[in-house]
This record gives structure tokens, sequence and C-alpha cells, in this order.
């Protein structure tokens, strides 16, 4: 993935319920790479599993006391879905206007194994169970990604990124996720099973779209490798982790930039910290990952993105604000370090 020396962008979700302040926020902070903001704060329809489960196409859910869970037809929760979204993408099309074209928009959704282990088939089991409601699920979920990539295109003129989530993939590789009953834990899946599966969701939108792909995940020990022989163009992870990780992390990070692979580097807190924060001081994880891998700090301009650590729906509106800032500021400090860098 190509990016301009400098870009920084955000993760996705903000906090509050108007789309168009949201819009206007990011576009005006971030406007090298900005991105349709989330507003899970919404309720149903607007969290990450319900917001990309209206994304689907001849597949519908609804949200029962335990999760969403398949439905044989779109009942209110799955229009409600399908209604947010539309709106936020009519309050992105207002703010947009007068924005130069040239511009790149990072749309955002959850990747087939994070939106199959939270939703259950008609029997209480998770769908990532049952390996043909799987495979069917990662086609309807690419088809959908497909349709919004186009129509995002369409509306801005501007290249699009698809930023898949991935936050629950670890529980998925590791088997730490409950089975409908609570007494035990549904059967790690193999890592070469996961990588095919999401190799050919990327392939199947890459390939309709053009568009380029990241993945994101912001556990302490993402799978950098299997994202990155999935197919992902860049892998987005919290860099303020992987301090504490095992040298098998450090090792598949420096692989994936030999590989030519851009990294979106989660550097400014999600969420306001106590103590005003320096630019330098933020910039650490980033600096220390290069010096250790052994690689030049040129390299940071060249395949690295700047990003907050994860999503900020949980921030207040202020530092959203301050926080993206910073961000913006940390991009362009990887083009031209500040003197004592």
């Amino acid at each position: 993935m190509k990016v301009n020396p400098g870009t920084a962008t955000g993760i996705g979700s903000l906090p509050g319920t108007d789309p168009l302040e949201a819009a206007r926020i990011v576009l005006g902070e971030l406007p090298e790479l900005t991105h349709l903001p989330e507003l899970p704060a919404r309720g149903v329809g607007a969290d990450i599993i319900g917001r990309t489960a209206g994304l689907l196409v001849d597949l519908a859910v609804e949200l029962v006391p335990s999760a969403y869970r398949v439905t044989a037809r779109p009942g209110r929760d799955h229009r409600r879905a399908v209604d947010l979204l539309r709106t936020d993408l009519d309050a992105f099309d207002e703010a947009w206007e007068g924005v130069s074209p040239r511009s790149s928009v990072k749309v955002q959704a959850a990747g087939p194994w994070t939106l199959t282990s939270q939703v259950e088939l008609v029997r209480g089991h998770r769908v990532l169970t049952d390996r043909g409601a799987l495979r069917e699920f990662a086609a309807s979920l690419a088809e959908g990604l497909t349709r919004h990539i186009t129509e995002v295109g369409a509306r801005t003129g501007a290249d699009i990124v698809l930023q898949l989530d991935e936050p629950g993939l670890p529980a998925v590789l590791d088997g730490r996720l409950p089975t409908a009953s609570g007494y035990g834990n549904v059967a790690a899946v193999p890592a070469p099973d996961a990588q095919a599966l999401l190799a050919e969701v990327i392939e199947q939108v890459k390939g309709a779209t053009g568009a380029s792909v990241v993945v994101h995940c912001c556990a302490p020990r993402p799978p950098v490798t299997l994202f990155r022989m999935a197919g992902a163009d860049a892998i987005a992870l919290d860099a303020t982790l992987i301090g504490k990780a095992p040298t098998t992390l450090w090792d598949e990070l420096g692989e994936t930039w030999d590989a030519g692979t851009t990294l979106f580097l989660g550097l400014v807190p999600s969420l306001e910290p106590a103590t005003p924060p320096t630019l330098r001081a933020l910039a650490e994880p980033a600096l220390r990952l290069v010096d250790r891998l052994g690689f030049s700090r040129d390299l940071l301009a060249e395949r690295a993105v700047a990003t907050p650590c994860c999503g900020m729906a949980g921030a207040s509106l202020g530092w959203v604000r301050r926080a993206l800032s910073l961000t913006r500021d940390m991009g362009k400090a990887f083009t031209e370090p500040p003197q004592g860098w």
C-alpha cells in the first residue's frame, strides 16, 4: 500500500450521536486519509457487529439477549443498521463538499472471523462453528463490502481504503470463545484455515474494487504474519503494547516491513491521559520499533501511518480533536523529525 509521507488517520469509532459533527471533525483533522466515522453510542446497529451485518447481502440478523442472531428476513434491528449507515453516508457527503477529490477515504467493517464469532445461528451456536454458514457469511460479507466501497467511491470520487477489524481473531485462534452452553470453549481454528478465509474475502474485494485493504487488530499480540500472508496491504496495531511482546512478534513486524507492507501504528491514547502527553513521548514506541529492528528511521515516513491506539468511542469530543491533531502532527514528524529526535 502506497501512502504519501506523513499520512495519518483514525481507527474508526468516535463518541456522540451526531454523524455530521463527527464527519466534520475527521475531515478537518485528517484530510490526507480521512475515514467514515462510526458512532456506536447510538446503540443497536451502530456497533461494529450490527453495522457490518447491515452490509451483508441476502443474510439478515436480529438482536436477542445473548447476541446478534441470524434471522430468516430483515427485521427492525437489521433495517436500523442499514438506515444508520445511510445516515452516516449522507452526513459524510455534506461534510465532504469542497474537499479535494485527491483525498482518500477509509471505511471500516468487522472482518469475517470477528463477525462470525459474534453472530449466532438459530440454535445459538456461533456462525464460525458451522463450516457451511461460515463460508456463506464470508461470501456475503465480501459482496456487501464491494457494494459499500463502490458506493462511497462514487459519492466522493476518492480512492477508497478498506479496514477490516479483527479484534476477535486472537480468541478464535486460541480457542478462548465460550460455547453456547457456557460450559466449554469453541475449538481453536487452525491458523492456515483462518488465513485462507480472510484471504478469500480480501481477494474478492480487492479484485472487484481495486481498494487497498488494512487489517486492524489492537490486541497485545496480533497475528501479523497471518494478516500479511492473507493479502493485507497494511496492518494496523496498537504500537504502545508491543514493548513487552515476545521476540517472535518483533520478528514478524520486521518481516512485514521487509515485505513492503505498511504498518498503521497506534500511538496516541484513545482516552485522555491524566498528564498531557508530548509528541516526542508519544512517538517513542515507533522510534523504538525501527531502532530495535535495525531499520532507518526514514522508514516511518515511507511505510508507516500514524493513528490513535484504537477506537475513540469512549473519549470526550475535546480529546478527540486534540488526539487527532496529535496524530496528524505525528505523521508530519515521521517525515520531518523535530530537532533532538
